[in-house]
């Protein structure tokens, strides 16, 4: 069974977006992974298929309407998907996540506009808030295509070289060491001697320190998380049939 993404969104002609070029797109086109949109906007009411009205209580701009929000998540088979309402005030998505959500058999995801999402639909159809960063989008159609490509390039065969991905930013808790190619000289700079040494254990204690360095420096709440986190034993979300 492949990985089955759903696309709860106003405008379905975002999608495949950037999700159809590329390593994620070559997937989809050989059926490792499937997406399927839905128009929240055909469950709108009236002849104007209205999906919004003006928040309880006063204040600036539209809210989407619970019961339309609710008969669209309806209308799409769960099938044990996680439910998934892309949101500034979600809980931040995580490479760990990530991992979780690859591991399963798909995602369900509910792209917000407007001021939000009548607080009701996201309680009775039990969504998970998800943020992909500290800054406001017009809608979530943007932030499903990063959670689902996040996700789709984890899946097996999807990606070339499998074992790159486990030495990627996140995966040990630091973010990524440097990386360089030919020439060996541009502009002066030359590639660290190291990496052209041929000393394999060089070369991984090299890139460990760059990647302790670099996170240190840019992110010392990773840097300090991965000093105190414990050997990682079977914690790896564990790879798709």
């Amino acid at each position: 069974m492949s990985f089955r993404a759903t696309c709860l969104t106003l405008f379905p002609e975002a999608f495949p977006g950037i999700l159809g070029v590329s390593i994620v797109g070559n997937a989809l086109r050989q059926g490792l992974w499937e997406l399927e949109t839905v128009d929240i906007r055909t469950f709108g009411l009236g002849k104007h298929r209205t999906v919004d009205d003006t928040p309880s209580g006063g204040g600036a701009g539209m809210v989407m309407r619970a019961d339309v929000a609710a008969a669209a998540m309806d209308s799409v088979e769960q099938a044990g998907r996680p439910r998934i309402y892309l949101s500034p005030r979600g809980k931040p998505l995580t490479q760990a996540r990530v991992r979780d959500l690859a591991a399963g058999p798909g995602v369900i995801l509910l792209c917000g506009r407007f001021e939000g999402l009548d607080e009701r639909v996201i309680e009775a159809r039990g969504l998970e808030e998800v943020s992909i960063g500290d800054f406001v989008l017009a809608g979530g159609e943007v932030a499903a295509q990063v959670v689902l490509e996040a996700c789709v390039r984890l899946l097996p065969g999807v990606a070339g070289n499998a074992e790159s991905l486990e030495q990627e930013s996140f995966e040990t808790g630091l973010l990524e060491h440097p990386h360089y190619t030919r020439p060996q000289v541009w502009e002066g700079r030359e590639i660290p001697t190291v990496l052209t040494s041929g000393d394999h254990a060089k070369v991984a204690a090299w890139r460990r320190n760059q990647a302790e360095e670099l996170t240190k420096a840019r992110r010392p709440d990773l840097y300090a998380a991965s000093r105190n986190a414990p050997p990682e034993q079977g914690t790896r979300a564990k790879p798709r049939d």
